[in-house]
């Protein structure tokens, strides 16, 4: 099964958010390049929200380009086999927690659509949320000026609304 093939059984599979799931399927149908960046009209991305529900706490990177407190996310490889490889791939790198972290079973909590700079227009985001182990270090990686771990309640006080959901959504599966 290829990357794409499995994006597009993961959405269709996914419940939630109706007319956005059908959006990203309409995109992937009308764009067999769509897992990947260089798909100018947009392409999927996979995003993992790191929590340490022991600690009630989330990581969050300071993104580089963006200036923005963010989960860890990024584009798809070509070696990543899933959706959920792709998210869990960005969590450890982003996070440098190298052992450990775990996909929340379910399959994909949100769905985030977002503009962004020429010469590409959307990321369309498939975000799922990770499990870190209690013992976990987060170490700072090259794509990002900060990292830092967040108390569940300051998270609306330093991210946008999209990351407020996301916690919302992981949450209310835990």
């Amino acid at each position: 099964m290829t990357l794409y093939e499995d994006a597009v059984l993961v959405l269709k599979a996914y419940e939630g958010q109706p007319e956005l799931r059908d959006l990203y399927l309409a995109h992937l149908a009308e764009h067999p390049d769509g897992m990947y960046k260089p798909c100018s009209a947009g392409h999927l991305t996979s995003s993992a929200l790191v929590i340490d529900p022991a600690r009630e706490r989330v990581l969050l990177t300071l993104h580089k380009k963006l200036g923005m407190w963010l989960q860890m996310g990024g584009h798809c490889e070509d070696g990543d086999p899933t959706l959920e490889a792709a998210a869990l791939r960005e969590a450890r790198e982003e996070s440098g927690i190298a052992h450990g972290l775990t996909l929340l079973g379910g399959g994909p909590v949100r769905l985030d659509r977002h503009p962004i700079p020429a010469p590409c227009h959307w990321h369309l985001d498939v975000q799922y949320a990770a499990l870190a182990p209690a013992e976990a270090v987060a170490e700072i990686s090259d794509e990002s000026l900060d990292l830092r771990w967040f108390p569940y309640a300051e998270v609306a006080n330093v991210a946008d609304t999209s990351v407020v959901r996301l916690l919302e959504g992981t949450l209310a599966r835990l």
